[in-house]
């Protein structure tokens, strides 16, 4: 019959449907349901089995013991949601008022270390609706009306990660801060610059230190770009299908502060792009401070001798009275391959499951949770190590005098007096044979035994083989000169505030 509606409060098919559904239709389970049922229950869904689940089994299982760290996310996502359903019509203003009490009462409780975690209701989803049902009745049971732990558990983890990119976001400006302050304060200091560990050119301090702000300037935009897709509402997809239920998912999205809506409820539950995308980010920033760290280590070493690191990032021996052990640096290496293995893991992972979720998903939170605890530990500890750096600039300078250094200006310089660079090359290699066979440096040659081994060379060479004059010749734009390292230094400050 045209105009009629189903017990629910809907128009039926043959009818007309309009705005009034949004304010209708009310789902209602049996009033005569226990509201502790799911709190007394092993598991939600137990009432399909004929046998409870064994202990081995549920703590094989159950994820509560790391994914209750989601808890934040959990309540904010599940608040949205009850909001949201309210909003359609589908939950009473009673209901909500209920939900959003019983949730606040249940984040008191967290926050004060009171709430009891339980492993019989498996993972952090089903404790906070077994609580919420506890405190405020079948109203507890009515929020998790057109969604699934699936989209519930993406939508947490979504929520979770985005917070924390904001902060290791935070962390890398710090962290380039002090790198930056660092560099401005060493921008004339002469470092011996390396390839395959051999002295090649004398470059700047700072200008070494910025090349590590420019890695993670890079870090810092690759976390934003990934937090755009983490940012995205995967809830509305329920298990997989979506829902019969008239949600309004833009609307969560926007509550949530989120950039949109997962568009295909399949994907929606079952996608782990994003914590892959956000590991494989993370991984080149440890990868970067591995290689930060281990230019510490090298520069540390009685070999080298260029710096100090503060003591208390150091420790020392239990036998070797004498050592002092650069043991954050090492660290920070050895914990780089457990974020790559991590990276791996999640990748590892995903390449065989079908859609849509499946069981194997749980396994992606503790390496996800692991890689961020583990980069954001190093980015605050190395921030505070480097601010207490000391430098060493004449060990510095001994060692790029002892590598003939400036023997490419040298080059340089003939080539300016209108010799072809090969043989330029050429002339410099049997100079810096005969000063390495003497045991000198170049500049330390004489006037007249530079001239034997090209006539052109005039008085003016001892300026291009000072290690100063070596360092001013190179102001292009990115160069090592100090009127460049300041430059840089400038930018850095406006651009990072």
């Amino acid at each position: 019959m045209k105009g009629a509606t189903d017990n629910a409060g809907r128009h039926s098919a043959s009818g007309q449907s309009g705005p009034r559904l949004l304010h209708t239709f009310c789902y209602r389970p049996p009033v005569n349901d226990d509201h502790n049922q799911l709190a007394k229950k092993s598991q939600a869904w137990s009432a399909l089995f004929s046998e409870p689940m064994s202990d081995l089994v549920k703590r094989y299982t159950a994820s509560v013991d790391f994914d209750k760290r989601l808890w934040r996310a959990d309540i904010t996502g599940s608040l949205a949601h009850a909001e949201m359903l309210h909003a359609q019509g589908i939950l009473s203003a009673d209901d909500h008022a209920a939900i959003q009490k019983g949730m606040a009462q249940i984040t008191a409780e967290i926050e004060a270390g009171s709430f009891v975690w339980k492993l019989d209701l498996e993972d952090v989803h089903l404790n906070v609706e077994a609580r919420l049902t506890e405190l405020v009745g079948i109203a507890g049971k009515r929020l998790h009306t057109g969604r699934s732990r699936n989209d519930q558990v993406a939508t947490d983890v979504r929520l979770w990660l985005r917070g924390e990119i904001d902060e290791l976001s935070r962390l890398l400006v710090a962290l380039q801060r002090v790198l930056v302050e660092q560099a401005e304060k060493h921008a004339e200091v002469i470092l011996p610059g390396f390839t395959h560990l051999q002295v090649a050119q004398p470059v700047s301090f700072g200008h070494h230190l910025l090349a590590y702000v420019e890695m993670f300037a890079r870090d810092a935009e690759r976390l934003a770009d990934v937090r755009k897709r983490v940012n995205r509402l995967p809830l509305g997809a329920a298990a997989l299908a979506g829902t019969s239920y008239p949600l309004d998912r833009e609307r969560v999205a926007k509550t949530l502060g989120m950039e949109g809506v997962c568009q295909n409820s399949l994907d929606a539950v079952s996608d782990r792009d994003f914590a892959i995308e956000f590991s494989a980010a993370a991984s080149l920033a440890m990868v970067h401070i591995s290689r930060l760290s281990e230019e510490l280590i090298l520069w540390m070493s009685q070999n080298f001798g260029f710096i100090a690191l503060p003591d208390a990032f150091c420790t020392g021996s239990s036998i070797m009275p004498q050592k002092k052990n650069p043991d954050v640096p090492e660290l920070a290496r050895g914990k780089t391959g457990r974020v790559v293995g991590h990276l791996v893991g999640l990748v590892t992972l995903m390449k065989g499951q079908p859609l849509a979720y499946n069981k194997d998903n749980q396994e992606d939170k503790e390496p996800l949770f692991d890689t961020v605890d583990t980069l954001k530990d190093t980015l605050r500890i190395f921030a505070d190590m480097l601010a207490g750096l000391t430098v060493k600039p004449e060990a510095m300078r001994a060692a790029a005098l002892r590598g003939y250094a400036t023997a490419t200006d040298l080059a340089d310089y003939l080539v300016k007096k209108g010799l072809p660079f090969r043989d330029a090359h050429e002339v410099v290699a049997h100079a810096v044979k005969t000063a390495s066979t003497r045991g000198i440096d170049l500049a330390a040659l004489s006037l007249d035994e530079l001239r034997a081994f090209d006539g052109r060379i005039e008085n003016d060479v001892f300026e291009v083989l000072s290690l100063e004059g070596s360092l001013n010749a190179r102001s292009t734009l990115g160069g090592t000169a100090p009127v460049q390292v300041r430059a840089q230094v400038a930018r850095h400050r406006s651009r990072l505030g």
